[in-house]
């Protein structure tokens, strides 16, 4: 009996040892997550906020402000067509990209899921692999001619930067759609077919309603990632500080204007904190998609 119980404690320990382990290890990774994210949050607002501290810029200038030319006798930092350029074309690749990417996730999942997991499911993944600066290359030698030989102007503008960001965030929409769809209870088909639905009354009036929170998560995450894209956007939207008139108009967004000044301003100067203020609205926003995808899960649990 001794031995079976000196026994039982030698395969017991090793297991609580390796309990232990990985409880320690899973709270060193979460404690380096959580330091490694309040520190981007403390730097970049410790640095956004000298403008509004130190260099006496209103909040109400910067964000409402028209007029972008921190090197004048009198510098002015108004923001605002910076961030209509980032929301307008976010906005729009959204429009464009979403009805693809769940169009494609259907065909994918409910019309032809044969052909859709072997052949267009790895292309549309593949997609997410190419860098920004391939689609911005292909924006600036396809979309932007195509453009300039149909509509006025010289191509480069809004609609110029939504068409490229549409093409870079519709792997994200359509791989989520994809896994919504694919998740779907298959008794909820059956019952609308026993019914008598078709399979079109059936998608489009059980499977989308069901999968939508999942969907529009979808399309959240699609619209941050073209919300914080900077080089593909930056090569073919034309980087005019002002807000057009119309879609083919040169515009900029915050990440093109960031990343064309911060490497020509010195570091504690005025025009580089305002350029970090840039870069903590990008960081709020930022914020705001991350809690709009928790609400719409939050939605999609109940």
């Amino acid at each position: 009996m001794e031995q079976q119980g000196n026994r039982a404690r030698k395969v017991v320990k090793p297991h609580v040892v390796e309990e232990w382990v990985g409880k320690v290890y899973t709270a060193i990774c979460i404690l380096v997550l959580v330091v490694t994210i309040g520190a981007i949050v403390y730097f970049v607002s410790s640095r956004g906020l000298t403008t509004f501290i130190k260099d006496g810029v209103s909040l109400s200038g910067l964000l409402g402000g028209l007029k972008w030319d921190p090197e004048a006798d009198i510098p002015l930092y108004g923001a605002l067509p910076f961030i209509f350029g980032s929301f307008s074309t976010s906005l729009l690749a959204a429009l464009i990209a979403a009805p693809l990417g769940v169009c494609a996730a259907v065909f994918m999942t409910q019309i032809m899921p044969g052909i859709g997991k072997r052949i267009l499911q790895p292309v549309i993944e593949l997609l997410a692999g190419i860098p920004s600066v391939v689609f911005g290359f292909v924006g600036l030698s396809v979309i932007v001619p195509a453009l300039r030989s149909i509509f006025p102007g010289q191509g480069i503008g809004i609609a110029a930067g939504a068409i490229v960001l549409s093409l870079m965030i519709l792997p994200t929409i359509t791989t989520i759609a994809t896994d919504a769809l694919a998740g779907l209870s298959a008794g909820l088909k059956e019952g609308s077919y026993a019914l008598g639905a078709t399979r079109w009354q059936t998608i489009y009036r059980i499977v989308i309603p069901t999968t939508l929170p999942a969907l529009l998560t979808g399309v959240v995450l699609g619209m941050s990632r073209a919300f914080g894209e900077a080089l593909a956007v930056q090569m073919v939207i034309g980087n005019s500080p002002h807000i057009p008139h119309s879609l083919f108009e040169s515009a900029s967004t915050l990440t093109s204007v960031i990343t064309l000044d911060m490497g020509n301003t010195v570091m504690g100067s005025a025009h580089n904190n305002a350029l970090w203020s840039l870069a903590l609205i990008l960081l709020a926003m930022t914020f705001v998609f991350v809690f709009v995808v928790r609400f719409l899960e939050r939605r999609k649990n109940r």
